[in-house]
């Protein structure tokens, strides 16, 4: 199922629920982004590990839980089955990224992150719709994900990338479930499983 990766550039365009009147200097800016989405380097793994840790610091703050695990190593998702795509800016400095797991014949969205510092300007969907594009090009028919029902940049934000809510079903799917049980992030909201068509 696995095909070459190879980069991709274009212009995300993003401008959904801005309201230019109220703001038109920054709905200029979020209107057009030129980006460049490519497989991860082993190079890039501090900086995934950075963005993740980063990215993390928001949803802590808002669920406010007793305790946090920081993100693994970025070798660590680098060296799982599956992919890693980066999403860089022009400097080919890496400001996002999206983790796709390949296990038991699934292909998971296992974490997506961006750059607080980059944020609401496309790049999160950017990365989805690559993850989409290449788990399509691997041969695998859905993409499924696991993620908080009630966190606006979480359920709600999939659903708008074609995601529909599901239940676990496989093996590989259930001991997810399980283990975001063991990791406490059930008592911190509604998980949910996502899936989408390919």
């Amino acid at each position: 199922m696995r095909q070459r990766l190879e980069s991709v550039s274009g212009v995300v365009r993003v401008g959904r629920g801005l309201d230019a009147t109220k703001s038109p200097a920054r709905a200029h800016k979020l209107a057009t982004v030129p980006t460049s989405i490519r497989p991860a380097r082993l190079d890039d793994a501090a900086r995934i590990e950075q963005i993740e840790n980063a990215a993390d610091a928001l949803l802590v703050e808002l669920l406010r839980p007793e305790t946090w695990h920081p993100a693994p190593p970025g070798r660590s998702r680098l060296e799982e089955p599956g992919f890693v795509l980066i999403v860089t800016d022009a400097a080919d400095h890496a400001i996002g990224f999206v983790h796709v797991l390949e296990a038991d014949g699934l292909a998971h969205l296992e974490q997506v992150s961006v750059d607080p510092a980059h944020a609401r300007r496309g790049y999160g969907r950017a990365l989805v719709e690559a993850a989409k594009a290449e788990a399509r090009a691997r041969g695998y028919e859905r993409l499924t994900l696991r993620t908080f029902a009630k966190v606006p940049w979480n359920a709600p934000f999939y659903a708008t990338c074609g995601f529909v809510e599901t239940s676990p079903t496989t093996e590989f799917q259930l001991a997810l479930a399980a283990h975001e049980d063991e990791l406490g992030l059930t008592a911190l909201g509604r998980r949910v499983q996502m899936t989408a068509k390919l």
